[in-house]
């Protein structure tokens, strides 16, 4: 008997993947981050992200970027992982992305289809995404069914532990005036007395409306994630960010239940299932996808269709670049995350206007990699049809 998703893959449909290019880049960072897991000797300041770039090209020269990253560890495996499995795109077409994904997915199936594996294969179902809405002369939020032309963001990368309590409110000024409309602060400090003063000097140097979250990087357990979630409830926080561990859909729904504060987790799970367990428990206010982490924009997508059928908001984490523009697409508007980090990546910067992050109106992803990422390469591959 003939398999019909067989015959529907050899169907002509015309143009096919011809060229595949996978580059690894160490991107440097102006000074090392701490967070709490730093604090608590759990890992090492921050000093690099490694980003991983998928370059698609098809017969009839149509191009696609697309890009992953990995904090601290596992940028060489990313880069291996994806080395490997590039060879099943050649000669398929790029607009069957729901398909590719599933087949990169089964062509690395023996490491599983979370964690380092489906990162790897973010990055070319990112570059697929930006192929077809280039393709189609449009934004990728406009390809997605856009909802609007701005969403409101929120600061991260001014508030971090290792930030001196003054060089934090000056950072809340500067993100003010670039426009944007939240600030986020880390917490975890071994004293937690500490984190409560940070706090209310901020909340009182920001006022009592403007919106401020934070972030305590799982670094609590349950006894001072329910002490510190009951003292922040007066300062009017948009949500308390992973106070347990990230795997913790139980201890976090408890918490969830209990506070007026919305809590707020998911950057570190890394499928669909695993945000499914979250949404199923009620494990969070905030359900913080991260479309490189779980796979790129296909699985991102079912999570965030699950979560607005479960009535949770969604705040993407990190890579604003992309994230702007799946959240333009959510019928709820989400939070997205302002980082700069990855603005020399690139020749084109996101404008903040009024609290929110403008959605690019260029044709895909609207990126094009900076002469700069030459000098940080670490490794580079092709991968293409043999004559």
């Amino acid at each position: 008997m003939n398999n019909p998703d067989k015959m529907l893959a050899r169907t002509p449909t015309g143009d096919r993947i011809e060229r595949v290019r996978v580059t690894s880049v160490l991107l440097p960072l102006a000074s090392p981050i701490s967070d709490a897991k730093v604090l608590t000797g759990r890992q090492k300041p921050m000093t690099e992200i490694a980003i991983l770039f998928a370059e698609v090209e098809t017969v009839d020269g149509c191009r696609g970027l697309g890009f992953s990253y990995s904090k601290r560890a596992g940028g060489p495996g990313q880069f291996a992982h994806a080395c490997e499995v590039a060879p099943a795109l050649i000669g398929e077409d790029p607009n069957d992305i729901a398909r590719l994904w599933d087949k990169l997915a089964w062509a690395g199936a023996s490491v599983g289809r979370s964690g380092l594996a489906v990162q790897a294969i973010g990055a070319f179902d990112v570059a697929l995404w930006d192929m077809k809405a280039r393709r189609a002369n449009l934004s990728l939020a406009k390809l997605l069914g856009a909802q609007r032309d701005s969403v409101r963001c929120y600061n991260t990368s001014g508030g971090f532990l290792h930030t001196p309590l003054e060089q934090l409110l000056a950072n809340t000024d500067i993100s003010r005036e670039k426009g944007i409309g939240g600030i986020k602060l880390k917490v975890g400090q071994p004293d937690c007395a500490t984190d409560v003063h940070r706090v209310a000097t901020v909340r009182k140097h920001l006022g009592d409306t403007f919106p401020l979250m934070v972030d305590a990087n799982q670094q609590w357990d349950r006894p001072t994630a329910q002490r510190m979630c009951r003292t922040f409830e007066p300062f009017n926080l948009v949500w308390i960010e992973e106070p347990l561990d990230c795997y913790d859909a139980e201890g976090h729904a408890a918490l969830a239940a209990q506070f007026d504060t919305p809590i707020a987790t998911g950057e570190m799970l890394t499928s669909v299932s695993e945000h499914w367990e979250f949404i199923r428990q009620r494990g969070a206010d905030y359900l913080m996808p991260d479309g490189p982490r779980v796979g790129g924009i296909t699985p991102f997508l079912k999570i965030a269709g699950l979560a607005e059928h479960a009535g949770l908001s969604i705040a993407p984490h990190f890579a604003m670049e992309l994230h702007v523009h799946l959240a333009a697409a959510c019928s709820r508007e989400p939070w997205v995350e302002h980082f700069e980090w990855l603005e020399p990546l690139f020749n084109e910067k996101l404008e903040t206007r009024d609290g929110r992050m403008i959605v690019p109106t260029r044709p895909g992803l609207g990126l094009s990699l900076s002469e700069r990422v030459a000098g940080w390469t670490a490794q580079d591959a092709v991968i293409s049809r043999k004559p």
